[in-house]
């Protein structure tokens, strides 16, 4: 496996293994996946990655969204993380979120966060070995699917940037 800074050529790939996670009803409060360009306008332009096998094929992938437009919160990004089906519980989730933070860092990051369904636990469990730490959750914060569903928010502060 092979990780590879994201471009557009990816986007089928890297859509149809978003589109895997909105099926599972725990990966996001998405219902559909965006077309390219408004997915490209809500992600920072920096800390887009894609891991690949051998052939070529998206195992899956990682990018950085914009917490908010106040120039104080410029090093404060929310990830997201997505694994093809057939790929997980094999360690590209690991690899590709060990290569998110680093590569977050080198562009002046300082806090990552992560906003879960609390019945995702491999996403928790996978952020908590990565350094992140749960500080808090939030009840019944939206409905999917005519559902009330609830959060843990996860942060990790960056031991290298923003750290004077």
């Amino acid at each position: 496996m092979q990780l590879q800074a994201m471009t557009a050529a990816h986007w089928p790939a890297v859509r149809a293994i978003y589109e895997q996670g909105i099926a599972t009803g725990n990966a996001t409060f998405e219902t559909q996946a965006p077309e390219w360009e408004a997915w490209d306008r809500a992600h920072l332009a920096h800390s887009r990655l894609v891991a690949v096998d051998d052939a070529g094929t998206v195992l899956g992938w990682a990018a950085l969204s914009p917490v908010s437009s106040r120039c104080v919160y410029g090093g404060v990004a929310e990830g997201s993380i997505y694994i093809a089906a057939e790929a997980r519980g094999q360690g590209v989730g690991r690899q590709l979120l060990q290569a998110l933070i680093a590569d977050s860092e080198t562009h002046g990051i300082w806090t990552l966060q992560a906003g879960t369904f609390e019945e995702n636990t491999a996403s928790i469990a996978l952020h908590t070995q990565a350094g992140f730490r749960v500080i808090g959750h939030r009840e019944r914060i939206g409905q999917h699917h005519g559902v009330w569903r609830n959060t843990v928010q996860m942060e990790r502060r960056s031991s290298a940037v923003g750290v004077a």
